[in-house]
C-alpha cells in the first residue's frame, strides 16, 4: 500500500485510500473502532486533546475514531481539492447541514429545479422557516438564471445530472457565475461521485454524496458526506459537530468495503445502462430515453465534456401510457424490485411524476400523453445493478407484453 496517493490513477487511490498504517496495523482494513469514551494518560493530555479535536486525534467517541477517520480520510483522497470530509448519518442529513453551514437567515438560496426532493424539501421547510429565502431556476437556462441573484444570494444549490429526469447542467459555468456573485457552489454529486465527476476542480465549492448509494453499494446502510477545501471543511466540521452528527463505525466499516470495488461498479453499471437505454429507445412503447451517457442524449454532450464516469442509473418516458398500464409494467416485473434508493447490487424499478415537484421548467416527455393528460408523463426510473443486461432486457420485455394485456 502506496502512502503517497498523489498523481495515482483513481482506481489505485480507491485502493489504498484511508489505510494509514497506524488505524489498520497488521490487517488489511481497519479494525471497528467501536468507542463513546476515549482515555487520557494523564490530566494534562485531556487538556491538549480538547484543544481543536481533529481526525486522527483521540478526544471524544462524537468525533470519530479510526474506522470513522479512515472513511473519511479515503472520500477526500478521492475528491481532488478537498481538504476533509464530514460523514453524516444519511444522504439528506449531509444536504441539510451542508446548507446550515453557509446560510443564515436573511439569505437567498438558489435551488436547481430539478434537484432531489429532500433538497427541495429543506428548502422550502426548515430554511424558509428559518428566514432563508429559495428561488428555483432551471438549470439549463443560464441567463434566467443568472438574473435571479441578488446581493442577498449567498448559496446556489446544484445537481448534474438532475434528479429523476436526469438533465445535464454546464456545472463550470453556474459555478463561475456564483463566484463573481460571492455565493458559494454546492451540489449533490452521487450520481458519478468525485470518481466521475471531481465537482471542486469543475467549481463546486462543498460536493455532498449519498454514500447509501454507490458507495456503500451492497443496500444495507445510511450515510452521507460532504468534502470541501479548507474554507468551506471548517465550517461543514464546526456545524456537524455543533449539531452532534456521528456516524456507526460499523456502517463506516461497510462503507470503507464498498468503497473498496466502487469503480468497477460504476463501469459495470454505465456499460450495462447504454445497452438497455439503447434497447428502450428503439422500442414503440418509449416516448423518450433520458439517459446522459447514451450518445444522442440531449445531455451527452456536457457529459462528455465535463464527466469521466457515470453510473446504471436513467430513466424513461412511456408513450400513450396510462398510471395502470404503467403499473403493470412495473408488476410483472421480476428481476428490477420497487423501491427508492439506488446504487446498489441489485436492479430497481420506480415510476414517477417529476410534475408536481417542478416550479421554473419543464418535465421531460410532459406532452408525450396529449390531451388531457399533457403533463402527467409516464415515467420510469431505473437502477441498473449487476445482473446480465440481456436478463434485464428480457424482464423489461415482459413487463412491456403485461402493458398489451390490459
Amino acid at each position: 500500500m502506496a502512502d503517497d496517493l498523489s498523481g495515482k490513477k483513481p482506481g489505485t487511490k480507491i485502493v489504498g485510500a484511508g489505510r494509514r498504517k497506524e488505524w489498520t496495523g497488521q490487517v488489511v482494513n481497519p479494525p471497528v473502532w467501536r468507542a463513546s469514551t476515549h482515555l487520557y494518560a494523564s490530566e494534562a493530555d485531556r487538556k491538549a486533546g480538547g484543544s481543536q479535536p481533529k481526525d486522527g486525534k483521540f478526544y471524544y467517541g462524537r468525533q470519530g475514531a479510526p474506522t470513522q477517520w479512515a472513511l473519511a480520510e479515503a472520500l477526500s483522497q478521492l475528491e481532488p481539492g478537498a481538504a476533509g470530509t464530514m460523514l453524516y448519518p444519511s444522504g439528506v442529513a449531509a444536504i441539510n447541514s451542508a446548507l446550515l453551514s453557509v446560510l443564515k437567515p436573511g439569505d437567498v438560496l438558489l435551488i436547481s429545479d430539478n434537484s432531489y426532493e429532500p433538497s427541495r424539501i429543506m428548502a422550502m421547510g426548515f430554511l424558509k422557516r428559518w428566514g432563508v429565502e429559495h428561488r428555483f431556476f432551471d438549470p439549463l437556462d443560464i441567463p434566467a438564471y443568472e438574473a435571479l441573484f441578488c446581493e442577498r444570494t449567498k448559496a446556489v444549490w446544484l445537481e448534474s445530472p438532475g434528479s429523476l429526469t436526469m438533465e445535464v447542467c454546464d456545472v463550470p459555468e453556474l459555478t463561475r457565475i456564483a463566484r463573481e456573485r460571492g455565493a458559494v457552489s454546492l451540489i449533490d454529486n452521487t450520481w458519478a461521485s468525485a470518481i466521475g465527476f471531481p465537482a471542486l476542480e469543475r467549481g463546486c465549492d462543498i460536493s455532498i454524496m449519498s454514500l447509501t448509494k454507490h458507495v456503500g453499494g451492497h443496500s444495507d446502510l445510511m450515510m452521507g458526506a460532504a468534502s470541501a477545501g479548507e474554507r468551506y471543511y471548517r465550517r461543514l466540521r464546526q456545524t456537524s459537530q455543533q449539531m452532534g452528527n456521528v456516524v456507526s463505525p460499523d456502517d463506516a466499516a461497510l462503507a470503507l468495503r464498498g468503497l473498496r470495488t466502487m469503480e468497477i461498479r460504476l463501469e459495470r453499471g454505465v456499460e450495462s445502462a447504454r445497452v438497455i437505454a439503447a434497447w428502450l429507445r428503439d422500442r414503440k412503447e418509449v416516448a423518450a430515453v433520458h439517459c446522459p451517457v447514451l450518445e444522442g442524449d440531449a445531455g451527452y454532450a456536457l457529459w462528455s465534456r465535463d464527466f469521466t464516469g457515470g453510473c446504471g442509473l436513467f430513466s424513461f418516458t412511456l408513450a400513450d401510457a396510462t398510471p395502470e398500464s404503467r403499473a403493470a409494467l412495473v408488476d410483472n416485473l421480476k428481476l428490477f424490485g420497487i423501491g427508492y434508493s439506488w446504487g446498489g447490487y441489485e436492479s430497481l424499478a420506480l415510476p414517477y411524476d417529476a410534475a408536481p415537484i417542478r416550479d421554473a421548467m419543464p418535465v421531460p416527455g410532459a406532452e408525450a400523453d396529449g390531451g388531457d393528460n399533457a403533463g402527467a408523463a409516464m415515467s420510469i426510473r431505473l437502477s441498473i445493478g449487476l445482473e446480465d443486461p440481456e436478463d434485464l432486457i428480457a424482464d423489461l420485455q415482459t413487463g412491456f407484453a403485461a402493458m398489451k394485456d390490459l
